[in-house]
This record gives C-alpha cells, sequence and structure tokens, in this order.
C-alpha cells in the first residue's frame, strides 16, 4: 500500500512549488513515506494529461493519493466526481487537504450511524468544492473570451496571435536534458504535455537557434 501525490498547474507560468511543499508537508508530519508525486502543467478541463494518466494506471486497491485541493485534480465538475468514484471502487484513498472530512477514515467508526452521517458530509462537502471549481474555471474562460473579442475590436489581436503551448526557454532546458542522455524524447514529450509533430517542431527551431 503505497501513497502517491499529485499536484496540477495550468500554465507553466504558475508555480508547482506551493502545493508540492504541502503534499510532502503532510506526509511528514504524518509520517507517511511519499512513493511518488506526480505533476502536470496543464488546464484542468479535462483529464487528458500525461503524468496524470502514467500515476492513474499505477494506483493499486489500497493505495493512497493525496491531492493538496480538489481543483488541483480537476475543475469539471461531472469528471472530477467520477474520477473520485474511480478511486473509491478500485479502493484507493482519495485525501484532499483543503477538505479535512477526507483525512479521516470514518469506515472504521463502531456506530454506524454516525460512520453513515460523516460520510455523507464529506460527499456533500466533495461536491461543493467541485462546483467552486467548476465556476471559477467557467469566470476565467469568459474573462478570457471577452478580452480576446476586445482585442479584435481594437484591431490587436493579429498581433497578439495564439500563444506558444510551451514556452521556448522550458522545452530548450528539458530537450537538454535529453541530449545529455537524462531523459528520452517521449518522456520529455509527456513531461510537457507535446504531441510528437509539437515536439519536433521545438527541436527543429531548438536546432537552428544553436546554429545562429
Amino acid at each position: 500500500m503505497a501513497v502517491y501525490g499529485y499536484h496540477r498547474t495550468s500554465t507553466t507560468e504558475q508555480h508547482l512549488d506551493r502545493g508540492v511543499a504541502a503534499i510532502r508537508a503532510y506526509c511528514e508530519t504524518n509520517h507517511l513515506e511519499l512513493a511518488d508525486l506526480y505533476t502536470d502543467q496543464q488546464t484542468g478541463k479535462n483529464f487528458d494529461r500525461p503524468e496524470y494518466k502514467f500515476m492513474r494506471n499505477r494506483l493499486l486497491k489500497g493505495d493512497t493519493l493525496i491531492l493538496s485541493e480538489l481543483d488541483r485534480l480537476g475543475r469539471n465538475k461531472e469528471d472530477t466526481l467520477k474520477e473520485l468514484r474511480f478511486y473509491k471502487d478500485k479502493g484507493v484513498i482519495v485525501r484532499i487537504l483543503e477538505i479535512p472530512t477526507t483525512l479521516t477514515d470514518y469506515s472504521n467508526l463502531q456506530d454506524d450511524m454516525a460512520s453513515m452521517i460523516m460520510q455523507t458530509i464529506n460527499n456533500m462537502l466533495i461536491e461543493m468544492y467541485a462546483v467552486f471549481a467548476q465556476a471559477e474555471m467557467q469566470k476565467r474562460e469568459k474573462r478570457q473570451r471577452e478580452g480576446i473579442q476586445a482585442m479584435k475590436e481594437r484591431g490587436e489581436w493579429d498581433k497578439y496571435g495564439r500563444p506558444r503551448a510551451v514556452d521556448f526557454d522550458i522545452f530548450r532546458t528539458q530537450y537538454q536534458r535529453v541530449l545529455s542522455g537524462e531523459l528520452r524524447p517521449f518522456e520529455c514529450m509527456r513531461q510537457l504535455g507535446m504531441t510528437k509533430p509539437t515536439f519536433y517542431r521545438y527541436k527543429k527551431q531548438y536546432e537552428q537557434s544553436t546554429k545562429e
């Protein structure tokens, strides 16, 4: 029975440190040995994330998954609750640090009624946090749409263009690890959340930059 952590940020500009530190601190305080900690820097609107999918397939019955906040798992309410049901059915314990009721195992209570009440409260809190996470995502997407529309109306959108999928400096750092033999290309793609065509497009750009 192993203990794993997972943390996600939406963009590479956001730092993973805070959530990672919270998970490590919880494990240290509660004398839990962290087998591995997975991170992604991708949107939370779906679960198509390389590190998450790798971790999801690795978890076994009796394992524990620790999250700092529910929205680090996902921001789509229905999909997030579906993932939590998947872990429950698989026998994986999920602990969410921002929801204290998830940090206690109520199934061992002698009083069946008390156990049922606490688990009901726990489920209600999880659903409430999932609603908040989705609402925040929808609010941010609305602001983005309004911002893009305003830029188009001002005639500034063509100058702005589409944002890069991955910051090139981040790619450069990771790709240099590939060149040194520290990482294999598919591992680099998985960590950066890049498709194969995008990876090789960045690779070509890197090679051109080193010739200049």
